[in-house]
């Protein structure tokens, strides 16, 4: 399972790696869009799991939109931002609030979650319009330094957790997620948030610049826990629809939304911290 876990982020890599070192922004973009479109499928999956065509619909509604979004915006990038700011501050609130206390309370998992369909166009739309405004205004160090906030807390809680972990952190939702692996990916991503803040226009730079030292401690510290939450939010939509994966696309991972599901819970967060827009 390692191997293959392994193997298939490796193509991922270098399916990134190739599509930010060419030109055109549009090959990212579409890549983007397409992820979104699946992710948006396998959520309303595990949501409504009665209701395969409205999943169907909801995904091909959501590639088509990012789509045409993401050439308008090469053309006019200031095109079509009151709906994406909205839907970046409401996916905001959610992680940093509803959520939090929704999981806090202690969920019923034997109550169906359609509710949370109706959140999965607005967040995943918000996370496509941060990577995409960061691709195409900033290129590709800032977008790049911000996933990797998501990646060391991933692979550091992964395997500080099989290495020292003892106590389980939501054993009921996910029993393989210890308490120690979770804060050794917070530990994780402080270190890679101070260190990388000395590198020119990284996102931790432009986190410093807009907070300060003592900022940009907090914001990672707050973007390391929304990423465990992410994660802890979709395995409690899978305990709930009874299935082990979000999808079988990714062999080793599951399916997109098992890849992304920490990605859809911070990008918005962390775009509120470098854009002034919202105040």
């Amino acid at each position: 399972m390692l191997a293959k876990r392994l193997l298939t982020a490796a193509i991922l890599v270098l399916v990134l790696v190739v599509e930010l070192s060419i030109e055109p922004k549009w090959p990212l973009l579409s890549f983007i869009s397409l992820a979104v479109g699946i992710a948006a499928y396998e959520w309303l999956r595990l949501t409504m799991p009665s209701q395969r065509p409205v999943a169907i619909v909801v995904g091909l509604a959501m590639l088509i939109l990012t789509l045409a979004l993401g050439w308008q915006w090469q053309i006019d990038p200031a095109g079509f931002r009151l709906f994406f700011y909205a839907c970046v501050i409401a996916s905001a609130l959610m992680w940093l609030f509803v959520i939090p206390a929704y999981m806090y309370r202690g969920p019923k998992l034997d109550r169906p979650l359609i509710g949370w369909a109706f959140f999965a166009p607005i967040c995943l739309f918000a996370t496509w319009g941060v990577l995409a405004d960061l691709w195409i205004s900033s290129g590709a160090w800032p977008l790049i330094s911000l996933l990797v906030v998501v990646w060391i807390a991933d692979i550091f809680a992964y395997f500080g957790g099989r290495q020292f972990g003892r106590h389980k952190l939501a054993p009921t939702i996910s029993p393989g997620k210890t308490r120690e692996g979770a804060l050794i990916g917070l530990a994780g991503v402080l270190v890679w948030m101070l260190a990388s803040s000395q590198w020119s226009d990284s996102f931790a730079a432009q986190v410093l610049a807009h907070w300060g030292w003592v900022g940009l401690t907090v914001s990672a510290l707050v973007l390391g826990s929304v990423s465990v939450l992410g994660d802890l939010f979709e395995s409690l939509l899978k305990r709930c629809a009874g299935v082990k994966d979000s999808g079988r696309l990714l062999p080793g991972h599951g399916g997109v939304y098992d890849r992304v599901d920490a990605v859809v819970a911070v990008v918005p967060v962390a775009y509120l911290l470098i854009n002034d827009f919202w105040y």
